[in-house]
Formats: C-alpha cells, sequence, structure tokens
C-alpha cells in the first residue's frame, strides 16, 4: 500500500511538473542592425504563410495591418532618423502597414504596447507616415519577414516581405553629422594615435576634408615611433594621391608594401604594388 502511495504521490508530481512543448503559430524574432552609426532594432512575430493567399486575403487590401502577429511589432532607433523628408526622433515606436495592390502606406506610432491595432486609433499618435510601391519576388517568403538593410552609411531600408511581395521603406541616418561632432569634440592634445588615425580616415572616405585627413594621418604616424604598419601607410598613400601629390604617394605606398611583404599580407601587397604602377604613370 505504501508503494502505491508512492508512486500515485511521483505521478502526480511528474503532472504537474510536465510543460508541453509545441512550435508557436508565429515565430518571435528579433533583429539588430547598425547603420553607420544608428542602431536599428526590430522585435516581432513572423506568421507562416502556411499554403494561404496572404495579400488580398489573410491580409485585406485597404485595412490597417498590424504588420506580423501578436503583440506590436516594435522598432526602436538610437539617434533620429529620416524618413521620406520627415524627422523620426530617436526611440521606440510601433509599425503600421495599410497594405495595397499599388501602394502601402507605412506607418511610425508613438504607443507600443497594444496587442495588435489599438482599440482607438490616435491619429496624434501618427509620428511618420509614408507611402511606398509594392515589389514582386520571384520566389515565396514562407515566414513574414522584416529585414534592415545598410546601403551605405548614411541610407538603409527597412524591408517587409512575406509570400510573393517586398516592399523597400528607405531610411537617412545622421552619420555624418554624429562622426563630424565627435572629431571636433574629441581631437586634442591628449588624443591617441588611434584617435588622429580614425578621424583622418573618416575625413578621408567621406571625401569631407583630404587636406586635414593627411595632417591627422601624419599625426597618428609619428607618434608611431618609426614603426607605423602596413595599413596606416596604405591609407596615408591613397590620401597623398587624393592631393594631388602621386609622387609622395608612390613613396609611401613603397613603404607599406615592404611592411605587407614582412607581414605576409598579400592583399595588401597586390594593392600597393598596383597603386606604385598606377600613380607612377600619372
Amino acid at each position: 500500500m505504501k508503494k502505491l502511495l508512492i508512486a500515485a504521490t511521483l505521478f502526480v508530481a511528474t503532472q504537474v511538473n510536465a510543460q508541453i512543448k509545441t512550435p508557436q503559430a508565429s515565430l518571435k524574432s528579433e533583429i539588430d542592425q547598425t547603420v553607420g552609426l544608428t542602431n536599428v532594432s526590430v522585435d516581432y512575430f513572423r506568421p507562416a504563410k502556411k499554403g494561404r493567399l496572404v495579400f488580398g486575403d489573410l491580409v485585406p487590401y485597404g485595412k490597417m495591418w498590424r504588420t506580423g502577429a501578436n503583440q506590436n511589432t516594435v522598432i526602436e532607433i538610437d539617434t533620429d532618423i529620416e524618413i521620406n523628408g520627415k524627422n523620426l526622433p530617436a526611440g521606440k515606436y510601433a509599425l503600421y502597414t495599410l497594405p495595397k495592390a499599388e501602394s502601402w502606406d507605412v506607418i511610425i506610432y508613438k504607443t507600443t504596447d497594444n496587442w495588435g491595432l489599438p482599440q482607438k486609433w490616435n491619429d496624434s499618435d501618427v509620428v511618420v507616415k509614408t507611402s511606398v510601391k509594392p515589389e514582386t519576388l520571384n520566389k515565396d517568403v514562407e515566414y513574414f519577414t522584416i529585414d534592415i538593410t545598410p546601403q551605405n552609411n548614411e541610407q538603409g531600408t527597412i524591408d517587409i516581405s512575406w509570400e510573393k511581395t517586398i516592399v523597400h521603406v528607405p531610411f537617412k541616418v545622421p552619420t555624418h553629422k554624429i562622426a563630424m561632432e565627435s572629431i571636433n569634440a574629441n581631437i586634442n592634445e591628449n588624443s591617441k594615435a588611434t584617435d588622429y588615425y580614425a578621424a583622418g580616415v573618416y575625413l578621408f572616405t567621406s571625401n569631407t576634408d583630404v587636406k586635414k585627413a593627411l595632417d591627422y594621418v601624419n599625426k597618428s604616424i609619428a607618434m608611431q615611433n618609426g614603426e607605423a604598419p602596413f595599413y596606416m601607410l596604405r591609407q596615408k598613400s591613397l590620401i597623398q594621391a587624393a592631393n594631388g601629390d602621386k609622387k609622395g604617394a608612390v613613396e609611401t605606398a613603397k613603404k607599406s608594401l615592404e611592411a605587407s611583404e614582412k607581414a605576409g599580407n598579400e592583399d595588401y601587397v597586390k594593392m600597393n604594388r598596383n597603386s606604385i604602377l598606377e600613380w607612377s604613370r600619372s
């Protein structure tokens, strides 16, 4: 009798502690992408197509859509961005859409604690509204998908796709403004060689000020005690060429070539050789 009681107790305890595991109908997803110096994250649920007709049926045309499943699809940015010429301040927002056959309205909404659409829509909570054209894909997207795609350091797109439809929502980020504010605020007598180098490379690659870029990189190299690495010398040669000093660029490229050969970096060996040949002909 005692053994039966123990067995019964163990059975009941097992049933109480048991947890049934089954897959969610809509998969939870989080994406985190840096565009320039702006971090963009999206937290959303991904419903599956499951053989259904999506746009025009499961997601009706001309009707506001939660743009995902379950709770709000939430987009968060850590700097101000610009969508279709409209400023979106840093913060956290719900993402809604109104799909139509020929165009989609994309809406960035202030409140993010709704289950799907707000029970009461408030136009004053619409921060940004823009219209984009849908494109047709050549294959089905089974699970609803949102991606953040950098185009360059200043631009990106929010890409929304499902079934055979995709829309791209372009946005701009204030990379140059943030970078220049950082350089102007932090380059001083206490700056390290790496600070001067980073500032010089940015001024060069962004085509902001190639003369000051050369000054900063020269300062960085001077702080290396004659042991500047091959990649730093490579950048100096490129900046010299951009300033019209091809002769100086060749001499610096030769130093970078020698250093890159010692380091066994074949990529830089090839780049330096090509540049030396090009600039010597100029």
